[in-house]
């Protein structure tokens, strides 16, 4: 896949799941995937520490 059909199916994605959710679930599922998006990001870059240290 490339980033352009990527970003396409992100984008269909996210305009699928915001059709069937309220205001107020959307805000929590939003948080919690940012939330997610960020423990990844943090994990991975512990992991680029510790494979560099040795």
């Amino acid at each position: 896949m490339d980033p352009c059909e990527l970003t396409a199916a992100i984008t269909a994605a996210a305009n699928t799941i915001a059709c069937r959710l309220s205001d107020d679930e959307l805000s929590v599922l939003s948080a919690v995937l940012v939330q997610l998006g960020d423990t990844l990001a943090t994990i991975a870059a512990q992991r680029s520490l510790c494979n560099a240290s040795y």
